[in-house]
């Protein structure tokens, strides 16, 4: 059967599964619609938790970017690694046991205030929506080839189905549907790179295929061979960095407390019955999470390698058939420069005749390697899980900030169950149409556009959880001056040296203060907003006696105080 058989039929039943999952476990109340009724198994939630997390950045860019930056890839896989575990650790539970469903529900409670609810609210909008962006144009790429539609339509399906089952179930139907598309996206991550790393290395683990002996008889390790195809093709050796210690720095912390601010993720914890099994649950997704964080590397080795030998200095006629496909999609361009009918693809970019598209290494890389058909589609149907499982997440945490924090919480506090269930509804119908606008005129590739999403978090929502958490003497001024000020240089670091707004053209990288690029910039204004933060609160009155004793009870374990009660 044709690889678009076989997606139809895959995809197909994966989506049917999604959407029974979805009517089966749709939401009766508003506790069911924030966090699935409060009673998900540790398990059930770490795996959703997994697949909430490893979105189409993960699954489809991760691997792309680290194939085509080498060495400097791994700032994302050490970013959103340790920024998961800083998410476990420092801050969920504590948040569990302060008992709020959304970070602006913790803000606004912590800080007093309902203009800090307000501000949160903002920010929490504006992150959702630069990440499910990425999404939204994952969605679209996976679309666009193996359903053979034009990019645009694919976003539109996405929507389509996103809305049905985030607007219908809530976080219950997306809690179960997660843990399906977990099973799924990981499955088609792993299939492949056993097959390639066997036919490469000789080893069916790719994770020591990475560190292994290419099988071609040179008696080069994979990762020599890839640092010699580099080299010859006049680019940077794969295993050499070029970003300054301090970016790496940068980026890798930005994309750390980015993460452990992010509010779809938090939520999760919510959905378990105690503390202790929010702290087993994020055990739990942390081992799922790291299967595919550790076989990504080799992935984007066997791809690059895949994609060299096979393209450099071949026939234009006798590509294979996944060149022409890819082609297609506009994602792949050729143009011969020097009209000698073969691919030059070289560094120089007078000389160089063909332009990929970072976002289609992990989809085109079992086409490449001529794996079978049915493992092809398997790989559509992990992308579209991943995407569509981040998404979801996503649209709840809008869906939410509209309904409870804004019109609950301020605009109408007397509002029925009733009601409010129908404004998240509406909310959540509303964030899906911004989000496909947003996947067909996407700022940058997936993976950039979900580190700017980072940045942004780091710089608004992490010092205000952390001093609500650990400083008691934090007060509703500081954090407020704080979330505006890091949010708002943030945004506008990134909309001159990313976007190029206000100025005539994007300036170049030597212009970059203290050399640090804007995906790094979500540290430096992290930083600026603790000490705002900080200096604002000490200048001002300290919070109400109630707030401080609830910010020291935070920090008691639960059941440590009985001991004495005795």
């Amino acid at each position: 059967m044709s690889v678009q058989t076989w997606t139809f039929i895959i995809v197909g039943l994966t989506f049917a599964l999604y959407i029974g999952i979805a009517i089966w476990a749709r939401a009766g109340s508003t506790a069911e619609f924030y966090v699935a009724g409060g009673g998900v198994p540790p398990l059930a939630n770490g795996m959703a938790t997994a697949a909430d997390w490893m979105s189409a950045a993960s699954f489809i860019s991760m691997a792309g970017l680290i194939s085509f930056m080498g060495y400097d890839g791994g700032v994302f896989l050490m970013g959103w690694t340790g920024g998961y575990v800083l998410l476990a650790l420092l801050l969920a539970p504590y948040l569990r046991k302060f008992g709020k469903f959304t970070v602006p529900d913790f803000i606004g409670d912590r800080y007093y205030s309902n203009v800090a609810r307000t501000v949160a609210v903002v920010c929490a909008i504006i992150v959702s929506f630069t990440y499910v962006a990425g999404q939204m144009r994952g969605v679209g790429v996976v679309f666009s080839r193996f359903l053979e539609v034009d990019i645009n339509l694919g976003v539109y399906i996405g929507m389509a189905i996103v809305f049905f089952y985030a607007v219908l179930g809530g976080m219950k139907g997306i809690t179960y549907t997660q843990v399906a598309q977990y099973c799924v996206l990981i499955f088609a991550y792993m299939v492949p790179a056993f097959f390639i790393s066997m036919a490469m290395t000789g080893n069916a683990i790719p994770q020591l295929g990475l560190l292994g002996e290419v099988t071609d008889g040179s008696g080069l390790s994979l990762l020599d061979k890839l640092d010699q195809l580099h080299t010859d093709l006049g680019f940077a050796a794969y295993t050499s960095g070029s970003k300054s210690m301090i970016d790496v720095f940068c980026i890798t912390f930005a994309l750390m407390v980015g993460t452990a601010g992010l509010p779809h993720v938090i939520v999760r914890f919510f959905t378990v019955p105690k503390v202790k099994d929010a702290r087993i649950s994020a055990g739990y997704a942390l081992v799922f999470i790291a299967i595919l964080y550790t076989t990504a590397p080799a992935i984007a080795a066997f791809a690059r390698t895949n994609l060299i030998t096979t393209v450099s200095n071949a026939e234009y006629t006798s590509m294979p058939e996944w060149f022409k496909k890819w082609e297609s999609t506009g994602l792949i361009k050729y143009e011969d420069k020097n009209n000698d009918g073969k691919i030059q693809y070289v560094k120089s970019a007078e000389v160089n005749e063909l332009t990929i598209d970072r976002d289609i290494m992990v989809l085109a890389n079992p086409e490449i390697a001529n794996l079978p058909n049915w493992v092809i589609a398997l790989v559509a149907a992990g992308g579209l899980a991943a995407a569509l499982s981040t998404a979801a997440g996503l649209l709840l945490v809008i869906s939410t900030a509209i309904s409870r924090d804004l019109i609950k919480m301020q605009i109408k506090p007397d509002i029925s169950e009733k009601g409010e269930l129908m404004w998240a509804r509406i909310g959540a119908a509303f964030a899906v149409v911004v989000a496909g606008y947003f996947g067909i005129h996407p700022p940058g590739f997936v993976a950039a556009t979900v580190a700017l999403a980072f940045g942004l978090a780091a710089a608004s929502f992490f010092p205000a959880i952390v001093l609500g958490i650990f400083d008691k003497r934090m007060n509703r001024e500081g954090a407020i001056s704080g979330m505006i000020v890091g949010i708002t240089l943030m945004f506008g670091y990134m909309a001159v040296y990313k976007l190029g707004w206000f100025v005539d053209e994007v300036p170049p990288a030597s212009s970059w203060w203290f050399g640090i690029s804007p995906e790094g910039f979500g540290t430096v204004a992290m930083v600026v907003n603790f000490v705002v933060s900080f200096v604002v609160s000490r200048m001002t009155a300290e919070p109400p006696q109630e707030v401080q004793e609830i910010v020291e009870d935070i920090r008691i374990p639960a059941g440590a105080g009985e001991a004495h009660a005795h």
